[in-house]
């Protein structure tokens, strides 16, 4: 039987999960209802997060399909993908056209020698303009260098929700067949080379508690059995020995177990507890490694700490120093664009690709239990050649006409350099470069300010020197100095001074942030002062209040907003934003401290 390795990528909400269930639902794979988004997470958000690996089988060919992140925090997942198919299926909107994630991942698919099918997907969406969004893509495989060969792309129009794909916009279609019969004679089968020695290179991990460590990669040659002594071959051309105690592949989503693979296949290994992304796993010692797989590196850092406030282990089963070392041990068995620095034992440095990458990981921790608190993300700076340099991102914006100047505003205080800037249908497309540490806890503004109507998307670009000081929260942090359960009362004369995170009866403790201040300095506020009372009635004095609904606080946005003297605390059912000196005195203490050093 011919194989096929194929990989779906395209930028965060392009439809590219909703186009594999498709596929996977037409061959009979799996049942109605499905969905390769498997992970609690991935429903709740509508992302992709993690590269999953399912097939299908059509004509007596099995496809291989990795689905990938869309997100640009994850990027690290898709370039270890491209390395181990033989081409990708580029999924762009109709409406939105190529995005900055579309960019990133067809750069790195154009740069391995890949030719791209490209599928322009939601045709059916109302301001779909397909021709347009071909050209569009056309430019920019010219932009970032492609051959001729790669020039001379296939194109194929689907709508990925109803299951249906057409080769031209006026066919007729009710499935998906045009597009499995174009993999079928676009994409070349995969070499299937038995006789030569085994070599195979995992470009995923996964994780089993009673298996251990998995490895998910690609048979490049040979045959691959249950039993077999390997070497694994690091790409420095250091090697230990090892064992396969089992094998697993693919069919539809589920692994199935098998005693053997041949070259071409993707397939999940066990037995190697020590396995890495990029390491090569052969029955000869003598055999050339493959060419390593590189991973990203992280672009912010920040502290995982013990949660220490007043009302720390109330609602948390994992909460000592032990067990969040532990925890993070386990996830770096897993996650690959994460680094952590365990040499400290009061807090650990965990390194990632990005606000939100670190967000799932925390999302994670506390539906598991965990209570921990972490500190301000800090972009990394480097020095290069004996000069200071920073991570820059490219950020494609789209808002209306008339909120434009506000943004383009905002993010030229930010450090943000504008390259382009084009207008469609009303809508202003901007393109800026501009340095992480702008791009840190400006979505949420965004959002306020273009009223939600805004699409901001970026990705990394680069280390580039570094853009000096930039000064982006204008707003201070508004404390509570009393514990208690905070009182309507007391919020309703505080809400003009700024937005509350809390709403009545919410317990607070003594430096807590319950809201921020719009004057731009902290403020120590009592949230649960009353009413006095008096047997005296005035006419006009027990009206009733009226109170603004609070902004609660999400892992997003409080990584955003925090400060540089916060922690933002996790539990499993709360998360609060705290001072790291909760009394007054410690902190005009700490701050007198800071000024003299």
């Amino acid at each position: 039987m011919q194989i096929r390795n194929i990989a779906i990528i395209a930028h965060v909400d392009h439809g590219k999960t909703t186009l594999t269930d498709a596929l996977m639902k037409q061959t009979g794979m799996v049942e109605e209802g499905f969905s390769m988004d498997v992970n609690a997470l991935e429903k709740e958000r509508g992302i992709t997060i993690y590269a999953k690996n399912a097939s299908l089988f059509y004509k007596d060919t099995k496809i291989n399909i990795v689905d990938t992140p869309g997100h640009a925090d994850f990027g690290s997942e898709v370039e270890r993908v491209l390395r181990s198919i033989d081409s990708v299926l580029l999924i762009v909107d109709a409406q939105e056209g190529p995005m900055p994630q579309t960019k990133f991942v067809l750069k790195k698919s154009l740069e391995l020698g890949l030719k791209p099918i490209l599928v322009i997907n939601k045709i059916d969406k109302p301001a779909a303009k397909p021709d347009e969004t071909h050209e569009k893509v056309l430019e920019l495989f010219m932009d970032l260098g492609a051959n001729d060969e790669q020039l001379n792309f296939k194109t194929i129009y689907a709508n990925g929700k109803a299951g249906i794909a057409k080769l031209k916009m006026e066919d007729e279609s009710k499935d998906l067949t045009p597009l499995l019969d174009l993999i079928l004679s676009e994409v070349p089968a995969a070499p299937s080379d038995i006789s030569a020695p085994l070599r195979f290179q995992p470009f995923n991990l996964g994780y089993d508690n009673f298996l251990g460590r998995l490895g998910i990669g690609r048979v490049w040659f040979g045959t691959m059995k249950v039993g077999d002594n390997v070497f694994i071959k690091k790409p420095t051309g250091e090697t230990r020995s090892g064992k396969i105690t089992k094998l697993f592949t693919f069919r539809g989503m589920e692994r199935k177990e098998t005693s053997e693979a041949q070259a071409g296949d993707i397939v999940m290994i066990a037995g190697l507890p020590d396995i890495y992304i990029g390491e090569t796993v052969c029955t000869s010692p003598d055999v050339e490694p493959l060419s390593a797989i590189s991973v990203d590196e992280p672009t912010i850092s920040l502290n995982f700490l013990v949660n220490d406030s007043p009302f720390a282990g109330r609602d948390g089963k994992f909460v000592t120093n032990r067990q969040l070392k532990e925890r993070l041990e386990r996830e770096l068995e897993v996650n690959i664009g994460l680094k952590i620095d365990f040499s400290l034992n009061e807090y650990y440095k965990v390194y990632g690709r990005g606000e939100l990458h670190i967000a799932i990981l925390l999302e994670n921790m506390r539906r598991e239990g965990y209570e921990l608190q972490v500190s301000q993300p800090q972009v990394i700076i480097k020095e290069i050649d004996n000069q200071k340099m920073e991570p820059f991102e490219e950020a494609l914006i789209d808002v209306p006409e008339d909120l434009s100047g506000m943004v383009i505003q905002k993010l030229g205080k930010r450090g943000g350099k504008m390259m382009n800037m084009g207008q469609h249908h009303g809508e202003v497309r901007i393109t800026f470069e501009i340095p992480t540490r702008g791009l840190l806890g400006f979505r949420n503004e965004f959002i306020i300010d273009t009223r939600g109507e805004g699409i901001l998307a970026s990705h990394f670009i680069g280390f580039r020197p570094y853009a000096g000081e930039i000064k982006k929260r204008s707003v201070g942090s508004m404390i509570s100095m009393e514990t208690g359960k905070a009182l309507g009362f007391s919020l309703y004369n505080l809400q003009d001074r700024g937005k509350l995170y809390i709403g009545p009866t919410t317990e607070v403790y003594e430096g807590m942030v319950i809201g921020d201040v719009s004057k731009g300095n902290d403020m120590s506020v009592n949230p649960i002062k009353g009413k006095k009372l008096t047997n005296m009635r005035a006419s006009g004095s027990d009206e009733n209040i009226i109170l603004t609904p609070p902004s609660p606080i999400t892992l997003e946005t409080g990584l955003e907003i925090m400060q540089n003297d916060e922690y933002l605390e996790v539990t499993p059912n709360n998360i609060r934003l705290r001072k790291k000196y909760l009394t007054e005195n410690d902190r005009i203490r700490a701050t007198r401290q800071s000024a003299n050093q």
